[in-house]
């Protein structure tokens, strides 16, 4: 009998070697390193043929206008929110989305995300806030890095802005909807969770495919597409996972977002010990999926 398990242990473990072991060589694609304006860069996102991104916690409220061609900056716009922990960017409808809700601690009880309009072609204003906290969290100690209420992705699908979580603790991702109707704070319950097995740093939903990207904690960058309809549900879905290279020679991926052609990918610097990793953008035609 102990043969039998340790056999069937082999292929168990021979499967899901092989469905991780779909290799996209990630440097074959990249389009250009970016500037150094943009070393933190997290969250990626199309506007009139033009890629908008953006840094996380310590720098400037700031969004950029950059080239999705070859990278260069071509505006930077001013916006009236401070950047607690920026995470995720979106541009739906005319309106931007900005998910301030980048939880590394564990111990914030100040999530938003905030929906603004372009006043110029320098400036964007708000016109509303969505606070929100989840509801599973009970414990708000300082955990860095040893919890599941960190959250960088964030999808716009008509009324509703989904939420795919970053679990530090248990590898996998929760998913949390919010009513953009609703003006008051929301309290968010658990829809669905799925064993991703990797950080979730963003998200996009692009013909009836939900596409998540992310690294392990020892910097394996991995991006699953998964089956879907709009309601974005994953738990059973059909999906396919690919393994795109390291974070510690191809940065930190932060950003995803797709137009008919492919997909782009940001990642931030990485600079730690021997490792220096500038940031990047890159490009996978679907026809190399």
């Amino acid at each position: 009998m102990k043969g039998y398990v340790y056999l069937f242990t082999l292929i168990v473990s021979f499967f899901s070697f092989s469905q991780e072991r779909k290799k996209i060589h990630l440097k074959k694609y990249q389009i250009s390193f970016l500037s150094n304006s943009l070393v933190e860069t997290s969250g990626l996102s199309f506007s009139n043929n033009k890629l908008l991104t953006l840094n996380d916690s310590g720098n400037p409220n700031e969004v950029y206008e950059i080239n999705p061609t070859d990278g260069i900056i071509l505006n930077k716009i001013q916006t009236d929110l401070p950047n607690t922990d920026w995470e995720a960017i979106s541009y739906h409808k005319d309106t931007l989305y900005i998910g301030d809700f980048g939880n590394n601690l564990g111990k914030r009880k100040n999530l938003s995300i905030t929906a603004l309009i372009r006043k110029d072609s320098t400036k964007f204003s708000t016109t509303k806030n969505l606070d929100f906290e989840y509801a599973d969290q009970l414990d708000f100690s300082n955990k860095p890095l040893r919890h599941n209420f960190d959250c960088e992705t964030m999808i716009v699908q008509q009324n509703k802005i989904h939420l795919f979580t970053k679990e530090w603790k248990s590898k996998k991702t929760s998913h949390y909807i919010i009513d953009q109707s609703k003006k008051e704070k929301q309290v968010l319950t658990k829809t669905e969770e799925f064993n991703l097995q990797y950080l979730a740093t963003d998200g996009y939903y692009f013909d009836n495919k939900l596409y998540l990207i992310g690294y392990t904690k020892t910097g394996r960058i991995f991006l699953t597409i998964f089956e879907c309809d709009e309601n974005l549900k994953i738990s059973d879905s059909k999906f396919k996972k690919y393994k795109l290279g390291s974070a510690l020679r191809f940065g930190q991926v932060e950003g995803i977002t797709i137009n008919t052609n492919g997909i782009y990918i940001s990642a931030e610097g990485f600079n730690k010990f021997i490792f220096n990793a500038k940031p990047s953008l890159y490009f996978i035609p679907f026809s190399d999926l």
